[in-house]
Formats: C-alpha cells, structure tokens, sequence
C-alpha cells in the first residue's frame, strides 16, 4: 500500500504597494471573518462589484419570501419574479411608489424588515465608501534607482524623492533598514533588520525634492561591497515615509522597496531642480536620472 505524502498547502503571493514581492502559507487574501478591514483593502472595482453583488443578494432574498406568501402584495402579478424583485427594490430603497404596496400582514412584516435592512445597508455603505475616500495619500514619487557614489569624501547610499502635490508637506520624518540574509555560525538561516542611519532622517518642510543619504562607514552592511558583490547579494532596502500634509490636515505614510538590481553604484543622481526666470523649478520627470559621478 503506498501512502501518499500530504500535498503542500498553496503558497498566496502577496503583491505589496511600495514594490515588495513575497509568498505565505495559512495566509487568506480575502478574509471574511474580517469584513470591514477587507471593505477597506480590496481595490475600487472589487468594492463597487462587492456592493451591486451584495445589493442584489438582498433583494432576491425578499424577493423569494415574497413570492413564498402569493397575494401579500397588492397589485403584484400572481408568481411575478419580476414584480417581486422590483417591489423590493422600492422597498429597500424606501422609496414607495405606490403602484405596488403590501396587502396583509406577512407583507408588511417583510416589507418592514427589508427598510430596517435598507436603512442599515445605505448607512453602512456611506460610511464605507467615506473612510475610503478619507484616507490620506502621501503622493510621493520615488527614484526607480538608488546611487552609490561619493559626498563630501565619504561613499554615500543616496535615495531621491520628489512631492507631486501642488502643497508643501512638512515634518517629514524618513526611516531606511536593509534586510540581510545570515547564516548562523549552527548553519541556520534567517533574514534581519539592519537599520541604515541617515545623513538628516527628518527636515520641518519638503516643498519639491528631497535627497535622502546614508553614509557608509565600517558599520554599514555596504562596507567593502564591489559591485559585483552587490549584484550578488540578496539584500533589501526597506524606505519609509511620514509627513503632515497641511492640505488634509493628517499625516501621510508611505514605503518602497529597493533591490540589489535597483543599486547604481559609481553613479549619481542628475540634477532634477533648476532656476528658471528666477524661479526654483522641480522636474519630477528627471528623479530618477543617473550619470556617472566622474561626468564633468
């Protein structure tokens, strides 16, 4: 008799917003007993086809204890799908045209059941859809590539972003934390959290572009890495963002992932912020422009 080795559970791969690609095991994508945070997760499209599905659900529901009970709706064609489905749509929606009304006492029991459900459904929804749209975005573009190059003498890790709102965002504060694969000296392995400490983690306002810098010295996970060993590792850099927009009056996070391919180093960064007519312009379409760091 062969017995068979239990199959693995399916692996969800978990697409991250800020560029971070990963997989788990006993992880669901879509979590029912969690409702109201998967109301706010799931994008637009998925939400809006949620509420019509939904919505239908509901009144097919009525439409059925209804047509369950022939005669409790006045002027309704006796086994009518249609008429039955309708009038609980007017009902839900308590609008009441008066065509159609409950005609005994079983039609006004559901028919008053369904506007209470009505009335909850329309309150719930409104506020769905207003945290939704409340919820503050940071608006930040990033560099697509992060340079290695040399500032003042030392070698620098630097990220660029750009604000791409028309308002200036103030108290940023920036966070950079590389994730490093390790072996044990047992043999094990396992992935840490190294903080890179930058050059200014926070400046009062950021009205257009912003260099964020991280000096490696011998501390620095970067120390003594060719650029052939770069490419070789499977390090992660891991950017975070807090600001204040004062136009929403809340503060604003945001992340991105920055890979070893994504590492240019013995490159900088083209300028991307110029004077024009006496005037300081921003070219957000140059944030991510690299040369060489030796370029006249």
């Amino acid at each position: 008799m062969t017995i068979r080795a239990p199959r693995e559970p399916a692996a969800r791969v978990i697409k991250t917003d800020f560029g971070l690609e990963f997989a788990k095991i006993g992880a669901s994508r879509y979590d029912l007993s969690d409702p109201y945070h998967l109301a706010l997760t799931v994008r637009w499209p998925a939400f809006v086809l949620g509420v019509f599905v939904l919505y239908g659900l509901i009144n097919l529901i009525f439409a059925g204890l209804y047509l369950a009970h022939p005669g409790c709706i006045a002027n309704a064609r006796p086994g009518s799908i249609g008429d039955a489905f309708f009038f609980s749509i007017e009902t839900l929606a308590t609008v009441g045209y008066g065509v159609m009304a409950p005609a005994n006492l079983y039609g006004h029991v559901v028919a008053s059941a369904e506007i209470i459900t009505g009335m909850a459904f329309t309150a719930i929804m409104t506020g769905l859809i207003f945290v939704r749209f409340s919820k503050a975005k940071a608006k930040i573009v990033y560099s697509d590539v992060a340079v290695i190059t040399r500032h003042n003498g030392h070698p620098t890790l630097m990220f660029r972003i750009g604000n791409a709102r028309a308002s200036v965002m103030t108290k940023v504060r920036a966070e950079a934390n590389a994730l490093i694969r390790e072996t044990t000296a047992e043999g094990g392995q396992y992935r840490r959290l190294q903080e890179l400490p930058l050059v200014r983690s926070s400046v009062p306002v950021f009205p257009m572009v912003l260099n964020l810098m991280h000096e490696i010295d011998e501390h620095s996970p970067f120390a003594g890495l060719d650029a052939q060993a770069l490419a070789e590792t499977e390090m992660t850099i891991l950017l975070s963002l807090e600001a204040r927009d004062p136009q929403l009056a809340a503060m604003v996070y945001d992340m991105k992932a920055y890979f070893a391919r994504d590492l240019r180093p013995g490159m900088r960064f083209v300028d991307a912020v110029t004077q024009r007519d006496g005037r300081t312009l921003a070219d957000l379409r140059r944030i991510s422009l690299v040369e060489p760091e030796d370029a006249a």
